[in-house]
Order: structure tokens, then C-alpha cells, then sequence
């Protein structure tokens, strides 16, 4: 409800006859490419699911609002995806971003293999200059897992947990010194049942940025979290990424990271470690596509994970 009354304030705020012209032309552009290379498209777009033409509905309705108002607002999205490294910038006071996309998860252990695709949600609203406060989920799970002796397969749908918290941009970045947000939220045990966690798990951390020459900049994140493993019991396991971004010009950045979600005892779970590799493009100021891969460093890490995603800021 909340990104549907924050659609109708941005599309109130625009002038409503560029909005409408833009949608018309990207719809007509749309229409004409399915048409052309599809001609059955009046066939199969019977078979086509729902959400899929949500998707592209969506993607196509914040194509043409960016475009409209893209003009009147110099400020440029900075997202918190791919990376696992978060941006120490909030979205300013009065602004609202969203961040989703599609996470396809492959892992190959012992006499199975396992295919799990999420589609990860994170919406952001300024308090302040310096304040937002953020709602993250995983939303839509689905989990398959093969026998590789008998190829007998079962899935698993669902939800996953829901996440609330803050973000504070502490400090603006000079020379050496750091441009650094603290983030913190509570994980709430909140999904379905077989993608629920452990209790509600508080959790802290800090990214800090630098910006170096040759339009490089480097961010850091450690981080603290309090969680509950499968026995009931409390503990507090680690966190820390590091993150290498290239910005080769106003649109394309591409990054390298080492990242940790977790590090813990094995009794809780263990360490989990992989090296990521990914690429953004914006396509207006306050619009951004993105990709990413993440490579698991140890037998606690699945073995691949691959994510596209779509950014906009209203």
C-alpha cells in the first residue's frame, strides 16, 4: 500500500500530459517488438503467468516515469544491490526507492542438488536528510531439491522473513577520511514456515566509503548480529564485506568484492564467504538495472548465486 501511495504522490507531482505521452510511446515500442518477433504473441499470451506481465508492466511504468521526471531532479539513485556491501547514502528527506530483482541460488552437496530463486524486495523512505527508515524481504521463495541417485525431485514455495530498520548517514566523505551510514535492523521471524528463522535477530553494521582516483572508490562493512540457531540457543556471529567499485563513466560502474554474511562457530551454522563479481547501468538519474554473481569460497556457501535487478527513486 505504502509504494502504491507513493507512486500516485510522484505521478501527481509531475505534469500529467509528459507522463501520459511517455507511457504511450513506450507502450506502442513495447507492443511493436512483441509483435515482431513474436507474431503468435495473440496465442501465447494466454500461457504467459501473471506475474511475469506484472513485471513488465511495472518495469515499463517506472521506465516512463523516470523519463518524465528525470529532467527536473539532479540527484542520482545510489542503491544498496547487488553488492553485499551497502551504500553509507539514504535517500533524502521526502524521497522513497525501491530495489528488486530475481536471485536464482544453484548448490551441488553430497548426493543432492539444490535450486532456489527468491525475489528480494527492499524499500526505503527518508525521515530526514540524514534518517530512512527500510522494509526488506526475500519475499516469493521457491526451493527445489533433486537426488542425484534417483533424480526424484521435491519443491518447496513460500515466503521469506520480513526485515525492519534504519539507516543514518553519520558522516560525509573528505581526503582519507570516510563517508560512513550505520545501518540497523531486526529480522522478524515472520515467513513461511519452512523459510522462517530463528526468532526475531537484531543486527548492526557500518559502511564505510572512500572515493580514490581514477574514478575508483572502495567500501567496507563489518557488521554484528545477534541470532538463535536450531537449537534455541542465542548467539552472535559477524559480518564484513569489502568491496572494490570502477565507475567507467556517468552510467556504468562495475565492482569486485570479498564478502562474509555470517561469520559463527560451526555449531551455529559456521562461516559463510563468497567472491562477487557484478555491473550497474543507470538508465536515468533515478533509475538503475543491475546484475551480479557470487561465488561460495567454502562448503558452507552455496556453490553459485546469480541476481538481476531493478532500482527507482521517486
Amino acid at each position: 500500500m505504502f509504494f502504491y501511495f507513493s507512486v500516485s504522490v510522484s505521478v501527481f507531482c509531475i505534469n500529467k500530459f509528459s507522463f501520459i505521452e511517455a507511457c504511450r510511446k513506450q507502450l506502442a515500442i513495447l507492443t511493436f517488438t512483441i509483435e515482431s518477433f513474436f507474431p503468435m504473441s495473440h496465442i501465447l499470451r494466454k500461457k504467459i503467468s501473471q506475474p511475469v506481465i506484472g513485471t513488465a508492466v511495472l518495469a515499463c511504468f517506472l521506465s516512463c516515469m523516470s523519463n518524465a521526471i528525470g529532467a527536473e531532479n539532479h540527484d542520482k539513485i545510489s542503491p544498496d544491490r547487488p553488492d553485499f556491501v551497502d551504500s553509507s547514502d539514504v535517500v533524502g528527506k521526502g524521497r522513497f526507492q525501491i530495489e528488486a530483482g530475481v536471485a536464482v541460488q544453484n548448490n551441488r552437496d553430497t548426493g543432492s542438488k539444490d535450486r532456489t530463486i527468491t525475489l528480494p524486495v527492499l524499500l526505503r523512505a527518508g525521515v530526514s536528510q540524514d534518517w530512512e527508515v527500510r522494509l526488506s524481504t526475500d519475499s516469493r521463495t521457491i526451493a527445489r531439491t533433486e537426488d542425484i541417485a534417483t533424480g526424484v525431485h521435491s519443491t518447496q514455495s513460500g515466503y521469506g522473513d520480513l526485515s525492519v530498520g534504519a539507516k543514518w548517514h553519520l558522516m560525509d566523505g573528505e581526503n582519507f577520511i570516510p563517508a560512513i551510514g550505520l545501518i540497523g535492523e531486526v529480522a522478524i521471524d515472520s515467513g513461511s514456515r519452512q523459510f522462517r528463522g530463528n526468532g526475531n535477530r537484531p543486527s548492526l553494521r557500518m559502511a564505510a566509503e572512500w572515493e580514490l582516483p581514477h574514478d575508483f572508490s572502495l567500501g567496507v562493512m563489518p557488521g554484528i548480529k545477534y541470532d538463535k540457531n536450531n537449537a534455541g540457543s542465542r548467539f552472535t556471529s559477524g559480518m564484513f564485506g569489502v568491496v572494490l567499485d570502477k565507475s567507467w563513466n556517468d552510467r556504468v560502474s562495475t565492482f569486485v568484492e570479498l564478502s562474509s554474511s555470517q561469520i559463527a562457530r560451526s555449531k551455529d551454522g559456521g562461516t559463510f564467504a563468497s567472491f562477487d563479481i557484478g555491473a550497474t547501468y543507470m538508465l536515468t538519474n533515478l533509475l538503475q538495472v543491475d546484475t551480479g554473481i557470487f561465488k561460495g569460497l567454502n562448503n558452507k556457501t552455496p556453490d553459485l548465486t546469480w541476481t538481476i535487478g531493478l532500482s527507482a527513486k521517486f
